[in-house]
């Protein structure tokens, strides 16, 4: 009799935590032609954004972030490494590098924790190219 309560009680402490995860991610596509897309996007709280692209090494992947809120940021790394070629927090809102190898390159955009933690938001704008 107790257990189906317990379990009751347990998913709806669950469920809220998953209900708030916004975090998605999007592949992104130059039109025909061109060498860079923006983006236009928002997040709220502990929100993320990950922009997926691939490029070949040698290349120049450049990145510039303008959002409506100061605690918003990016970084920059190779799908599946452990470590950022770009971390935004301490390097700014600008990112212009060659890449070291062919892959997908995953550019993150989200709030620091102190804004996330009083579950503010931004809007952006999000410039990506390659050259």
């Amino acid at each position: 009799m107790f257990k189906p309560l317990l379990l009751a009680a347990l998913m709806a402490v669950a469920l809220p935590a998953t209900a708030q995860d916004h975090s998605r991610t999007e592949r992104v596509q130059f039109a025909r032609g061109a060498s860079s897309a923006t983006l236009h996007g928002n997040i709220h709280g502990y929100d993320t954004v990950d922009y997926v692209l691939a490029a070949r090494g040698g290349q120049t992947l450049n990145v510039r972030l303008q959002p409506t809120n100061a605690s918003a940021y990016f970084n920059v790394t190779k799908q599946g490494a452990d470590e950022a070629l770009f971390v935004g927090s301490t390097s700014g809102d600008r990112f212009s590098g060659r890449l070291p190898s062919s892959g997908d390159y995953v550019v993150r955009v989200y709030l620091m924790r102190n804004a996330a933690r009083r579950d503010e938001h931004a809007n952006y704008s999000l410039t990506i190219g390659v050259r």
